[in-house]
């Protein structure tokens, strides 16, 4: 009984969409069923990714407080944290000649400590 199904569904004829008539040929492409479902699907994914950000932002408690807010904002429409890392010419001297000095401080300990050692002491 299969085959008989399979042998009727072989001679059917496959549905075809039409196409845009001519006269309303100036108002583009007729738009078909596959190109539609594709449009719905996106239109609701988008709806529920608002719908999402829209219960995020309802849920926030307002009295909210973190220290990374005192420096950031909104810069062309995306959110942005503002950095100063910006040095001055003498605090850059200062920290070089800091890394010298402990670096100075540390050899001579290990110096003292390896002076120490029963084996070096010969």
């Amino acid at each position: 009984m299969s085959s008989f199904k399979n042998a009727a569904q072989a001679q059917r004829r496959t549905h075809r969409e039409r196409s845009q008539p001519a006269h309303r040929k100036k108002l583009g492409l007729l738009e078909k069923h596959k190109d539609y479902v594709v449009r719905a699907k996106d239109f609701n994914k988008k709806k529920r990714i608002v719908k999402q950000l829209r219960t995020i932002a309802d849920d926030k408690n307002p009295d909210e407080y973190y220290r990374g807010m005192i420096k950031s904002g909104i810069v062309d429409g995306k959110h942005r944290t503002v950095r100063d890392n910006s040095l001055s010419a003498e605090a850059l001297k200062l920290l070089k000649t800091q890394d010298a000095n402990y670096l100075q401080v540390k050899l001579q300990a290990e110096k003292q400590k390896i002076a120490k050692t029963p084996e070096c002491a010969t």
